[in-house]
């Protein structure tokens, strides 16, 4: 296998898009924004780069999961259960409403492990958002594959212990619960097609969770909007981010993170995602330039 799918590194893609108004404001609105408030020309929060260069696989295309075949960009891994992980990226200029980009993805790396679920392959994608033939963002996205379960057992990620929430206690915190029209919006607005998200038997009996999967990618979105609050108006450079366990649709989830730290001009805030039990679900590390404005 090892052999087989190395071939993929160094595969690129290419993907041309507009950064939308109309997507825009959907995403302004799924976050109780006013949607008015972003017209073509206004620059798009940074973290928002994600809803948008997503891969549009003809409905022939898709697999049993709902995501697009693997084989043509995506190497053929031979395991069918696939799971955001993290992402490294860096702000580099800000993407404006109504302008056309394109992203250039790249396989950078695939190393298969084994780990208590069995065997795994962590796959990593660097993706680089162009704006006017120059970089606006570059990410490194973490991706892992997973062994098939038996039909109606529970997934070993679903039954791991509870995580320790960091201490000292935390500077801000926002609760919110999981609610089906948020996660049924971000699904719609990235064009997920995972059944895990939406198609609770699918989840239950396909992949051994207890109920609709949590999208890592919109805990993470969550995360980063209120970090982002706590930080004075200063623009966001950098992030790195882990998905360490998962969420279900119904769980509480609190948003929590640190003071804004400040040392030799470098401006920084760590943040997490708890989750049920104090059960740490996301980390994510920011960095942040003094806004220009």
């Amino acid at each position: 296998m090892q052999r087989d799918i190395n071939e993929w590194i160094g595969k690129r893609q290419v993907t041309e898009d507009e950064i939308s108004l109309t997507l825009v404001r959907r995403a302004a609105a799924m976050a109780d924004l006013d949607p008015d408030a972003f017209r073509r020309g206004s620059e798009l929060p940074p973290h928002w780069y994600s809803m948008f260069f997503t891969p549009n696989a003809r409905a022939s295309e898709i697999g049993h999961d709902g995501h697009p075949r693997k084989g043509d960009f995506l190497p053929p891994i031979p395991l069918p259960r696939r799971m955001f992980v993290g992402r490294e990226v860096d702000f580099i200029q800000p993407l404006i409403v109504g302008a056309e980009a394109r992203k250039v993805s790249e396989i950078s790396s695939i190393t298969p492990k084994t780990g208590r679920s069995g065997q795994l392959v962590f796959l990593q994608v660097k993706h680089t958002i162009e704006l006017d033939g120059e970089p606006a963002v570059v990410e490194r996205q973490n991706v892992v594959y997973r062994e098939a379960i038996q039909a109606g057992t529970a997934s070993e990620v679903s039954k791991e212990p509870p995580g320790i929430a960091r201490v000292p206690a935390f500077d801000w915190e926002h609760e919110l619960t999981i609610d089906p029209v948020t996660l049924y919006r971000y699904s719609a607005l990235t064009w997920n097609g995972h059944r895990i998200h939406y198609d609770a038997d699918y989840a239950r009996q396909q992949e051994g969770y207890p109920a609709c999967v949590m999208n890592g990618a919109l805990t993470l979105h969550l995360l980063i909007s209120e970090a982002i609050k706590q930080a004075n108006g200063m623009r966001l450079a950098k992030l790195g981010a882990r998905l360490s366990s998962p969420l279900f649709l119904g769980d509480t989830l609190r948003l929590c993170g640190g003071p804004l730290l400040s040392e030799r001009g470098v401006h920084t805030m760590g943040a997490d995602a708890i989750g049920p039990g104090n059960r740490t679900a996301a980390t994510v590390q920011l960095q942040f330039n003094a806004s220009e404005h």
